[in-house]
């Protein structure tokens, strides 16, 4: 379900409703923490709080949010009928080529003591900010001061599109599962164009990558399928996902080409129970390094510790990568919305490699998983 438009989120509520909400939620925010001016650029921030999604054009367009007062997209004018407005949520000011943008920006907010800056933002404009407030008067923090907590909560619309797009990804692991997907004999590029095809077909509106990784290339979580060619008898990792209606899917499954030998099966196990006591501590009010500690135990007393060397989740939501993450170190409760991936794996360098990853949302009635596709190795 896409938050982006005019189209409905929940019967009798619109997206400007929406928008109206996440901008009275922020100003809450910087309220809290003293920010008296937010500037979102290029990035999800944008969309997130306007439902628009700016070109990465060396064109500024900035929403420039007053603790007190109206927010303003400023946007290049040939830009502006792009733009789907939602009155009352913010008022747009079209500038011209011969304007100067980033002077309209600090004109709207005067000499700010904080102003929260979005981490995406281009540098260049920044640097130009910083010519037009006298030097050491505002202090510079992260547009996540304000973002983060908002973004993290996912309400039940954006619940809904993760599920979707969720689905939409299940029903191309099940395809791979059924041998629908043809892996011997072809290369591991061949192999990521086809799923990236199917999630196409599924209803993503975009790939965000593909991994494919066969035997030997699997022992490196983030390889770049080329042209290996699949072989019998080996394992294959497919880590693939998108986005779709403005929101991500992310998953991993992996098949075996053959009977897999005892040191593989036994490793997927190991791995099996481990993504799934990952997920089983994915509740409201853990801490999120208990997901990685929940996952990490089961594979460390198996005797594969020294094999899993990444952190066992990341946040999703707009974005295939954000807060929160999964990690030992990170002490943040988990609440009611926190969308994140539970993906632990095993990785013997020159050997092979496994990972088994879920998108998983907490709720009061406990982990909801946005995935539902066999969890087993699947052998072909």
């Amino acid at each position: 379900m896409s938050l982006r438009q005019n189209e409905s989120v929940t019967p009798g509520t619109s997206t400007n409703t929406v928008f109206l909400d996440r901008l009275a939620r922020a100003r809450a925010t910087m309220d809290e923490r003293g920010v008296d001016a937010l500037l979102v650029s290029v990035g999800s921030d944008l969309p997130y709080l306007t439902g628009y999604e700016a070109m990465p054009l060396e064109r500024l367009t900035m929403l420039v949010v007053p603790r007190d007062g109206d927010a303003t997209l400023v946007i290049p004018r040939l830009e502006a009928p792009r733009v789907v407005e939602q009155p009352g949520a913010f008022r747009i000011h079209p500038w011209n080529e011969t304007d100067d943008p980033v002077a309209i920006v600090a004109s709207l907010v005067g000499t700010p003591a904080v102003a929260a800056v979005g981490d995406t933002m281009w540098a260049r404009f920044l640097v130009e900010l910083l010519g037009h407030w006298p030097s050491g008067a505002t202090q510079y923090v992260r547009s996540t001061h304000v973002m983060n907590a908002l973004r993290m909560r996912k309400d039940d619309a954006e619940i809904a599109a993760l599920a979707a797009a969720g689905a939409a990804a299940d029903r191309v692991a099940a395809e791979l599962h059924a041998g629908a997907i043809p892996l011997a004999g072809r290369t591991e590029a061949q192999v990521s164009a086809d799923i990236s095809a199917r999630l196409l077909a599924e209803g993503h509106d975009v790939v965000n990558f593909a991994i494919v990784a066969a035997g030997e290339n699997a022992a490196s979580p983030h390889h770049h399928p080329g042209s290996r060619v699949i072989r019998e008898n080996e394992i294959v990792l497919c880590d693939f996902g998108g986005t779709m209606a403005g929101y991500c899917s992310d998953i991993t499954r992996c098949v075996y080409l053959g009977t897999p030998p005892a040191d593989v099966a036994e490793a997927y196990a190991v791995l099996h129970e481990a993504q799934a006591a990952g997920v089983a501590a994915g509740v409201v009010g853990a801490a999120c390094q208990d997901v990685d500690r929940a996952s990490r135990r089961v594979i460390t007393d198996a005797g594969w510790g020294e094999y899993f060397i990444h952190r066992t989740g990341h946040g999703i939501g707009m974005e295939a990568h954000e807060d929160p993450y999964m990690v030992e170190g990170n002490d943040l409760p988990i609440e009611s919305g926190h969308a994140f991936s539970v993906e632990p794996g095993i990785y013997v360098a020159g050997k092979w490699g496994m990972r088994l990853e879920d998108i998983v949302v907490a709720s009061a009635d406990g982990p909801l998983s946005m995935n539902h596709a066999d969890h087993a190795l699947v052998t072909l």
